[in-house]
């Protein structure tokens, strides 16, 4: 089908027919805010940080939810929209314990950002003074700080429809509802696989990779992008980095993953930094290992296996690989043990 146009803020737009308010404006390079929407999941309009003025509507619209139709006028920063956005953000602000100074998510949080940018300083709606909100510190992954939640349902959408692991909802009504993970369990107890894609989904401080947290803020670190190396699929991730160690990792938007990892690609790093971890090889005499050079290693370990193939043979050997180095590391070690050693005696720990 041709395309159609519409007017956004007085410039003339073209969208394919389908395509949601949000979807043409972002097109065109015009910004509008949101909050509760995310990429390739279903649009609720449940935030209403998206509202716009569409001339001839009684009210106002959410972009991310309302389908573009030829022939709108489209207003996205208007006085009535402006004034809108702020209510909202005042209420969000109201709803819990916002306190950006202590937060960890300070810096990188996008209700603090649209706070900014719409100048909401001190919300004019005060929170019951006996407000509890549950708070969950009893696994080594996540932390859920419902004092922080906003209700936004990214998390939910992440888990169900982008994840497909179907281990959370949003449970209860009006005033009460909250997130909830099987029989409002604590994430432990629940369905969770601890992929972390509810974390890096939401866009406050409500939910936490653990390790990271007191670790630095997001100015103080640099993202570099790596690929994962724990199998074939080859997930693009993002290695937050500061002072040359790493801090936490998150699924980079890109092929072949777009942002999506599993628990061993989020969390599974920790080696990296281990105390136990070898950084120069060993050679063991008289019961007892000393250090020594790559080049002392390596002749030591071709003599003995020339050694052991040409008293006992080939079988005599196996070979052990890493899910930890690249697959094109693995995929020399199998030739060398195969096309040199002479042997299909060869493992792989990711198997197990």
């Amino acid at each position: 089908m041709p395309n159609s146009t519409l007017s956004i803020n007085g410039e003339t737009v073209e969208f394919t027919p389908g395509q949601t308010i949000l979807e043409a404006a972002r097109g065109a390079g015009i910004d509008i805010p949101t909050l509760c929407y995310l990429k390739g999941t279903t649009p609720t309009g449940s935030c209403r940080i998206c509202v716009v003025e569409v001339e001839g509507a009684r009210t106002l619209l959410p972009a991310c939810s309302t389908a573009a139709a030829a022939g709108m006028v489209v207003q996205t920063e208007s006085e009535r929209v402006v004034a809108a956005r702020k209510m909202v953000i005042e209420l969000m602000l109201a709803s819990g314990n916002h306190n950006c100074l202590i937060c960890e998510a300070n810096g990188e949080c996008e209700l603090q950002a649209l706070a900014y940018r719409y100048q909401v300083s001190t919300p004019i709606f005060a929170n019951p003074p006996d407000t509890q909100y549950y708070y969950e510190d009893n696994n080594t992954m996540i932390v859920r700080d419902f004092s922080k939640c906003i209700m936004c349902g990214r998390c939910v959408r992440a888990c169900c429809e982008r994840q497909v692991n179907l281990a959370i909802d949003i449970g209860y009504r009006g005033s009460h509802n909250k997130i909830v993970a099987r029989g409002d369990y604590p994430y432990s107890d629940s369905d969770c696989v601890f992929c972390g894609e509810c974390v890096q989904a939401c866009p406050v401080g409500a939910l936490l990779d653990k390790a990271a947290r007191f670790q630095g803020r997001v100015w103080e670190r640099t993202k570099v992008r790596s690929t994962c190396p724990y199998c074939g699929v080859g997930c693009q991730i993002d290695l937050h980095v500061k002072g040359g160690r790493i801090v936490k990792v998150t699924g980079a938007d890109a092929i072949p993953n777009e942002g999506r990892l599993c628990v061993k690609g989020r969390f599974g790093w920790g080696f990296v930094h281990h105390p136990d971890r070898l950084t120069t090889p060993l050679i063991k005499e008289n019961g007892k290992f000393r250090e020594a050079s790559w080049d002392e290693a390596l002749d030591l370990t071709a003599r003995r296996l020339r050694e052991i193939k040409d008293k006992d043979g080939a079988d005599k050997i196996g070979g052990w690989c890493s899910a930890r180095v690249t697959n094109e590391e693995n995929y020399l070690f199998q030739k060398f043990m195969r096309a040199v050693i002479g042997t299909n005696h060869v493992d792989h720990c990711a198997r197990l």
